[in-house]
């Protein structure tokens, strides 16, 4: 009985413990908000006062232009399908080039970043920070760039969305890669293999899956920043977006949001069962 109220005692401490850490975590992270909602200057009043404007705007986005709802008449309301879906076809292909060059410049940087394939340290240190130069600039400032060099149009966007994506990707491919079992590497250097015999025949396999999830998953990030990159006139459904914001187009905001979601959300079904598989299969063998 002694020995049971001791451990019930000592049990009791250590749950009252628990309780005072994270009352006082809970305390602290409130702390932190606080203060930098101060430092940033965030108005709390503002926002409430303003919030109603926000939900009028919704409700404004949901009704035609004679004020019936838009699901009243569809017709009138996706009244540019064809113009939209071909825009949404270019942001797509954009989507998807852009993350074909990217996963293409990763998988060439990714084993020079790597330190168990490389045995120079300044070629690794040079390429980790190319690759964090890469991922670090948002897409937005690199579209701005090459927009003003190649002026309007798809081409911007694909070469902003490459860079990212290369940065992005490298640097996850060369987790994967330093996370590989060096054994296959040790049998084909010990046979007389060089560097690209290496890569090919014992790193690759091991990884392949791996890289292929991970490309798919950037494709569902691109597609989303490919739709916003038309902002900054880099082609595709985003221009269109921004003009009829500007123009107070409501109803056709609201049908180019439901034609982007719509999009993004197949592509986020389709990649994820493909992702999936990939990996049940990696695991299986």
């Amino acid at each position: 009985m002694v020995a049971h109220s001791t451990q019930a005692r000592a049990y009791a401490q250590a749950v009252a413990a628990k309780r005072h850490q994270l009352w006082l975590g809970l305390l602290v992270l409130g702390v932190c908000v606080l203060l930098s909602g101060r430092v940033a200057e965030i108005s709390f009043a503002k926002f409430f006062d303003n919030i109603g404007s926000f939900t009028s705007y919704l409700g404004r986005i949901g009704h035609l232009e004679n004020g019936q709802w838009v699901l009243s008449d569809p017709v009138e309301w996706f009244w540019g399908w064809k113009k939209w879906l071909a825009l949404m076809g270019e942001t797509l292909l954009m989507a998807y080039v852009g993350t074909v060059l990217g996963a293409a410049g990763a998988l060439v940087l990714c084993f020079l970043a790597s330190k168990n394939m490389t045995e120079r340290t300044w070629l690794v240190f040079a390429t980790r920070r190319l690759l964090e130069f890469s991922r670090t600039v948002p897409e937005m400032v690199f579209a701005l760039i090459f927009v003003v060099t190649f002026s309007l149009g798809p081409l911007p966007g694909i070469l902003a969305l490459a860079i990212h994506t290369t940065g992005a990707l490298g640097k996850l491919f060369a987790e994967v890669v330093e996370n590989i079992d060096m054994k296959p590497v040790d049998g084909v250097l010990a046979t007389g293999g060089n560097w690209l015999q290496k890569v090919r025949f014992a790193v690759l396999p091991q990884v392949a899956s791996n890289f292929a999830s991970y490309a798919l998953l950037r494709f569902e990030i691109n597609v989303r920043s490919a739709a916003v990159l038309g902002f900054v006139g880099a082609g595709g459904i985003g221009q269109t977006l921004l003009e009829v914001i500007r123009k107070f187009y409501y109803a056709d905001v609201s049908a180019l949001l439901v034609l982007i979601i719509g999009s993004v959300m197949l592509i986020d079904a389709l990649t994820e069962r493909v992702r999936h598989r990939l990996l049940g299969q990696e695991s299986q063998s």
